[in-house]
């Protein structure tokens, strides 16, 4: 057994942002052997479930059955297959479908007429119904926030069989470090996920979009978010319709996953995708054989998936050979399965398949021929073998792979046992799942306007554990205010609960990494905003933000360090954070030098007029404070305002010093010259600031 390290750069799992971090996976451990299987080619064996078992994908699903009580007929009608069920059915998204339309228009009693609905529905054991009863319980809208009701029907709705319920609870126990209780659900939640993954290539990766960057809205995202409306779309567009066949495969993948804010349409993507192909463009007929396999748009066919699969795996289109393994291990679309190849045959078997992909840097190959080893799926089982083709897909970003050493992980096999680690990479892959949907939903709510809608559709993904969602519902509470239409425990929020929520909200975010909500949280305990001042919490939150490398959190711990506010009274690390703030960021320079002047005066004059004028300058000018927050748009930047005549000072200061100096020198040479050599003045021990 030999030691080895392994070091997995995860990037496809995380939104390119603002926040966005590369993630390392350091895996240190023995493999350990596994049991050779006496006939791997057992039949027996190879005809068990145990392939979708561990993580392929199941065409036989749609997204409907995959996430049950999903609000798709709402959004995406066209898409969905949904028809009229039972009675409490048609009451759950008859109050669905009330609620939706009240948070885009601020009626209350329709609101409220939705959320009865929905209590009656779940009343008569409506498993789906009682899931969006916890929603409403959980974040206090038309009823009052009650923790322990939302665990509730939480819990009864995931019994059920409700997906999201199931996201809702297994947030819960992973915020309580009860990982016992989160990775078993994380694990059901991920393999659902697996199972809406495409079979030849990976699935393009969905992230939320952050519809801000911090203070202000990300207007770059946003632009590429647009859908039809994107001149870069409609560009795309013109160059499809001269005959371009690159820009036909793309739009006909844009609409088939709803990419780049364009609202899935199958048939649409359908249409471009033959447009393609009658060009000669390989990704274009492997994304009919993916069409054909799921039957998205169109009735399924495994014949004609296998051919367009052929066709584009003939073009050396090598991730396509993915797809043909798949049906061949299956034996969708073909005579017999057929694993390895046993006869003298012109075609491949399902493992030559796979290692002709990996042998081209595919990473979906590796990831197929580590399911064949760690089953033993037509070869001897190999766990060690397994374990080093599922690091291989997962260093290429193969979501599938994260799946497998997840479970790895979370059983002991191959891997030491470590739950954490388990339900962390389970919870990646869930939040890839079809109710990864609600997002698409609320940038489209946003991007037309309705804020209101977008704002419910966050807040329904942030009950789910989504950081980005939780993000994106705190910054619209922050940023407008009344006319984000939340809707609060009897009608429109309140001032308080709006702050309330949306601190909730930037708390959540801060505590799954988001630097930026940490700040935010400091800050509205040290503003007292939706919540008591609490300079000690501010301190706490400014901690957190500055552990992530934030420069304007160190600024901040400086100053409370400068002012004992919070924090003992330290100039010395006051200075510390303030040099901090302005190595990690240079466009700091101006505040930090400002600072550092202030620290001049306060060392040097301490106790003295000028410390308590330049303290008192935001209270006593509220009208210059009111200015500076309108001008500058961040409450608290008055003090800007007051370090700036902290200069004006500091320079008069040490002009009338250097003049004093040139007096005391004129003094001393006369009294030379009149032979009177008095002691060397020493000037007193002030501490300067180091300039920058």
């Amino acid at each position: 057994m030999r030691s080895f390290v392994f070091s997995l750069l995860i990037f496809s799992l995380f939104p390119i942002s603002l926040y966005a971090r590369s993630v390392l996976l350091v895996l240190q451990d023995d493999l350990k052997d596994s049991p050779p299987d006496e006939n791997p080619t057992d039949s027996t064996h190879n005809d068990s479930p145990e392939w979708d078992e561990f993580g392929d994908s199941d065409p036989h699903k749609s997204d409907e059955e995959l996430d049950p009580g999903s609000w798709r007929p709402i959004f995406e009608p066209d898409l969905s297959s949904a028809e009229p069920g039972s009675e409490s059915d048609a009451m759950y998204y008859s109050g669905v479908l009330k609620m939706v339309r009240a948070v885009s228009s601020g009626e209350e009693l329709v609101m409220e007429e939705g959320a009865a609905e929905i209590e009656a529905a779940a009343a008569s054991g409506h498993s789906h119904a009682q899931s969006v009863l916890g929603f409403l319980y959980g974040t206090g809208q038309m009823k009052e926030k009650n923790k322990g009701k939302a665990f509730m029907y939480h819990h009864f709705a995931a019994e059920g069989g409700n997906m999201q319920s199931k996201m809702s609870l297994a947030y819960t126990y992973f915020k309580q470090d009860m990982y016992e209780k989160a990775v078993k659900l994380y694990s059901e939640l991920a393999e659902v996920a697996v199972n809406s993954f495409l079979i030849s290539k990976d699935s393009p990766v969905i992230e939320p979009v952050r519809i801000h960057n911090g203070a202000e809205e990300n207007k770059e995202a946003l632009r590429k978010s647009r859908g039809e409306e994107d001149e870069d779309f409609q560009i795309l567009e013109y160059q499809a319709q001269k005959g371009n066949a690159g820009a036909m495969y793309k739009i006909g993948l844009f609409y088939y996953f709803g990419l780049r804010g364009l609202r899935r349409d199958h048939k649409k993507a359908l249409s471009w995708f033959l447009k393609a192909v009658e060009k000669g463009e390989p990704r274009a007929m492997e994304l009919l054989g993916e069409i054909y396999a799921r039957g998205a748009g169109v009735e399924r066919n495994y014949t004609k998936a296998v051919e367009w699969l052929a066709l584009a795996s003939k073009q050396q289109l090598y991730s396509a050979y993915n797809g043909m393994g798949y049906l061949y291990v299956k034996g969708y679309g073909v005579e017999k399965k057929n694993y390895t190849k046993t006869e003298k045959t012109e075609d491949f078997s399902a493992k030559e398949y796979f290692e002709k992909a990996a042998e081209n840097d595919e990473a979906g190959g590796h990831y197929n021929l580590g399911v064949m080893y760690f089953k033993g799926i037509g070869v001897k089982r190999d766990v060690k073998a397994a374990c080093q083709y599922f690091l291989y897909a997962a260093n290429a970003g193969q979501p599938k792979a994260f799946y497998q050493l997840a479970k790895m992980f979370h059983m002991g096999v191959g891997l030491k046992k470590d739950l954490v680690m388990a339900t962390a990479l389970y919870k990646l892959v869930a939040e890839r799942g079809p109710w990864s949907s609600l997002s698409r939903w609320a940038l489209e709510a946003y991007l037309k306007g309705d804020v209101g809608k977008a704002l419910f559709l966050y807040s329904r993904m942030a009950d789910l554990g989504y950081e980005v969602a939780q993000s994106n519902a705190a910054w619209i509470l922050d940023k407008y205010g009344e006319q984000s239409l939340c809707m609060g425990e009897s009608g429109l929020c309140t001032d308080a609960e709006r702050h309330q929520r949306a601190h909730f909200l930037w708390w959540q975010a801060s505590e799954q990494g988001n630097e930026h909500a940490a700040l935010l949280i400091g800050d509205a305990y040290y503003y007292g905003r939706g919540t008591e001042r609490d300079y000690e919490r501010a301190a706490d939150a400014y901690q957190h933000a500055k552990a992530q490398s934030n420069a304007q959190a160190m600024f901040n711990l400086g100053y409370m360090y400068e002012h004992g506010q919070g924090l003992p009274l330290d100039l010395h690390l006051a200075k510390r954070y303030y040099d901090q703030a302005l190595v990690v960021d240079r466009n700091a320079k101006l505040p930090v030098t400002l600072a550092l002047m202030s620290l001049w005066i306060r060392k040097n004059y301490a106790d003295s007029f000028l410390v308590h004028f330049i303290d008192s300058l935001p209270e006593a000018y509220p009208k210059v404070e009111e200015w500076v927050e309108n001008v500058l748009l961040e409450e608290g930047n008055a003090t800007i305002l007051t370090l700036f005549v902290c200069l004006i000072t500091v320079l008069y200061l040490r002009e009338r010093q250097r003049r004093q100096a040139v007096v005391v020198a004129a003094a001393a040479a006369a009294a030379a010259a009149a032979g009177d050599i008095p002691e060397p003045h020493r000037p007193d021990d002030h501490m300067e600031p180091v300039p920058n």
